[in-house]
């Protein structure tokens, strides 16, 4: 395998000639490079007008390897040849270097460039790449690679301190303007000439008869004095306006009004980055993990043409996949594909959240923390988890999540503008007052991991730190159910604190001001931070009733099912049991009428005879809401099917949750009907039962029995959040065996 190496642009301000002629004096050696040992010119070839000049030598470099490696190779030093071709008309210097020794072993491929600054021509580029395949090396090729690696990146902080010190030198000596090279035109054949530097001495030569020289002087000292002038303005106004693709990037965010991700700079704009753009608006990175990030911003130029995700956005997904590369990549283009898809880009524009949401979700952004990153506080004790699935359900839940975490990406950018130094994440504040058991609901758990995943692989690397305070006891229970569905690199961002010590020494203060702390934590900020609570019943609704059909859905599978239930029209899931002492869940609320569920078992398979389409009925407005109907009026009970758990009762506005411990493999059947209540009525009742017409939303699993028995969210599963439950007693094991049902039953109903 090959492995390949790019750094950053690292620009020097100084010109294209006084880059040269401090690079040449490294030449034939270099005391300030250690392992350099010699060079001789092997090859040399010039033009006849003397723009392209080109060098090849053979270096002798010290073995800077372990003792044994040494012994075992045979050698003390290895020979690289370096090919050197200078253009001074293109104003170019482009370097190959390959090793000679142990070629057929190990190949080592390294390639420099020096270049104009595209936007200030008296500014020098200078870019590095390498590439190195290792075929064998006495069974020592994971040394030699890290070996390379090591000295790539030695290489590079090392490279740029020689030429600043070959730079200083020259200016020391007076030498602060080389004119570039000029093309010869025949009329002027007899008139001497400044001649470009020599890659042979680095020495500054004249052309032309020694009389001529001092005559010339005093005019290249006049035009040495204008063109240094020149180079100052040039510089400063360079620097002032917008001359490098740092100062593009910087200001790209501020351009960007449809996504926090970015993607203002086109692809062919943001294939060079510089250093200090790197290190003002990403942070410190090794010489390696630039390379990755270059590397990964060129692999998705070539496929994402036009607009480009900002390098910070990048860099998290290199983070999160530890700067593996090939995963990074993997993981940002379905990431940008999901984008795309969804249009998360425009979600902050174009979907606003109900107001009732927003009035429930207890947690806004506030202020900054001490290091600058965006703040994040949230009442998640008072979130009612129940009502806000069975209210807006997953779909507009994940969204609400989505555009927080979209606002969050935008702080960041600010935060780093404003604070002049890279803020890549935020930093959340979780106050757990109130949580308790109520949380551990089942179909919520299962909601609020689907969420984390979506999360996981669209944001990661954007959570700073997590503090979480006022924990209560149960806290350990409900983090052994979320943690293992959580990035290890997040996970160890978690600070968590029990009880009342989260202000004192080593607590919240630590990391955000006290004046930023909320009040009811004992802070002196009196934000405003929705306190959620119970939502009521009357705003249960489905998922197909809060979003239109043509809206694509973020979620593949939603939690809640919605059913429409008609007189004579019933809704039969069908569900397949493989093995005994299995358990089958469910969870649903009455949202409209009365209806009747129960649950039926048979031995022989079952299929969906009839598929019922109750988008025929105008006066409801979840259209297109198919029932499915498994047992036809020919079946008969006792012989087609039995009933395991009897038909129940369940009015408007009840929730029922329960769980049946399978006694055989086969197939079971869970079933709503329309109930019509007994005649005697009133007003209201009458006309509420003259439409016939019952809505349910349903949600059902099943689960092995050790992880029903062994698992407190599956135990849970049978709690209302927010309601007031009556619990029937659960029939011992003996009793199962001798009922009518065979069953474990227990349900509960919130009325």
């Amino acid at each position: 395998m090959v492995q390949k190496y790019h750094s950053p642009v690292r620009i020097y301000k100084f010109s294209f000639e006084m880059v040269m002629a401090a690079y040449e004096r490294r030449f034939p050696t270099c005391p300030m490079i250690p392992i350099f040992l010699g060079s001789d010119i092997t090859e040399e070839e010039k033009s006849d007008d003397g723009a392209i000049h080109i060098i090849t030598r053979r270096c002798r470099l010290n073995l800077d390897a372990p003792y044994i490696l040494k012994r075992i190779s045979g050698v003390e030093h290895l020979i690289f040849i370096q090919r050197n071709s200078l253009n001074w008309r293109q104003r170019t210097l482009k370097i190959e270097a390959w090793n000679e020794s142990f070629s057929s072993r190990v190949h080592v491929l390294e390639g420099c460039t020096y270049t104009v600054h595209p936007d200030n021509p008296n500014w020098t580029c200078f870019e590095q790449t390498a590439s190195l395949e290792i075929k064998s090396f006495f069974g020592f090729e994971s040394s030699v690679e890290k070996l390379a690696v090591k000295q790539y990146a030695a290489s590079l902080k090392k490279g740029k301190e020689i030429l600043m010190h070959y730079l200083n030198e020259l200016q020391e000596e007076g030498v602060t303007y080389i004119p570039t090279w000029q093309e010869k035109h025949p009329e002027e054949a007899a008139v001497p000439q400044k001649a470009p530097l020599s890659l042979e001495n680095g020495t500054v030569e004249e052309v032309g008869e020694a009389t001529a020289g001092k005559t010339k002087a005093a005019a290249d000292s006049s035009q040495m004095e204008k063109s240094s002038e020149s180079n100052e303005s040039q510089n400063n106004i360079a620097a002032a306006s917008s001359p490098s693709i740092m100062n593009k990037l910087a200001s790209s965010s501020v351009q960007e009004k449809e996504g926090a991700v970015g993607g203002v700079q086109e692809a062919d704009e943001g294939t060079l980055v510089d250093e200090d753009y790197i290190k003002n608006f990403l942070g410190d990175l090794t010489p390696i993990q630039e390379s990755k990030l270059i590397t990964l911003r060129e692999w998705l130029s070539e496929t994402h043409k036009g607009k480009m995700p900002h390098d910070a956005h990048l860099l998290r997904f290199l983070r999160a996949r530890d700067f593996n590369t090939e995963k990074a990549h993997e993981m940002i283009t379905a990431s940008l594909a999901w984008r795309k898809q969804h249009q998360v880009d425009k979600i902050l524009k174009s979907w606003e959240p109900p107001e009732i949401l927003k009035k429930f979700f207890p947690g806004s952004w506030q202020y900054h923390d001490r290091d600058g990153r965006p703040l994040f506080i949230m009442r998640l004790g008072q979130l009612d988890v129940k009502g806000l699935l069975k209210a807006f359900g997953e779909e507009g839940i994940l969204r609400y999540v989505l555009t927080i975490n979209e606002e969050g990406l935008r702080r960041t950018e600010e935060a780093t503008r404003k604070y002049g130094k890279p803020i890549s994440s935020w930093t959340c504040v979780a106050d757990c007052e109130g949580l308790s058991m109520r949380h551990l609901w089942r179909p919520g758990i299962k909601a609020l991991l689907r969420m984390i995943e979506v999360v996981e692989a669209n944001y990661p690397e954007t959570m700073g730190r997590l503090l979480i305070v006022r924990a209560p006891r149960v806290f350990p229970v409900i983090w052994t159910l979320v943690s293992p569905f959580i990035d290890e690199n997040t996970r160890k961002k978690f600070l968590i604190y029990g009880g009342k010590n989260y202000m004192e020494a080593g607590g919240l203060p630590d990391y955000v001001e006290p004046k930023y702390i909320p009040e009811f934590l004992g802070g002196e900020n009196y934000c405003e931070i929705p306190e959620g609570g119970i939502i009521p019943k009357s705003y249960y609704r489905s998922a197909e009733e809060i979003y239109s059909p043509d809206e694509l859905p973020l979620c593949s599978e939603t939690v809640y099912k919605l059913a429409i239930l008609q007189k004579g029209v019933p809704h039969e899931v069908p569900v397949h049991v493989t093995e005994a002492q299995q358990v089958l869940t469910w969870d649903f609320d009455v949202l409209r009428g009365d209806i009747t569920f129960a649950v039926l078992f048979s031995k022989k398979p079952l299929v969906v005879l009839k598929e019922v389409n109750n988008a025929v009925t105008s006066h409801h407005p979840a259209q297109g809401v198919s029932n499915t109907i498994v047992f036809d009026k020919s079946m008969t009970c006792g012989v087609n099917y039995n009933y395991v758990e009897q038909p129940l009762v369940c009015k408007a506005g009840e929730s029922m949750q329960g769980s049946h411990i399978c006694q055989a493999a086969g197939w079971y059947v869970l079933q709503w009907k329309y109930y019509q209540s007994v005649p005697s009525m009133n007003r209201d009742q009458k006309a509420h039962h003259h439409n016939k017409l019952a809505k349910v939303i349903f949600y059902q699993e099943v689960l092995a029995s050790d992880d029903f028995r062994g698992s407190m969210s599956s135990l849970q599963s049978c709690h209302s959040g927010f309601s007031s439950l009556s619990i029937s007693t659960t029939s011992s094991k003996n009793s199962q065996a001798s009922s009518q049902s065979h069953s474990s039953y227990h349900t509960q109903v919130s009325r």
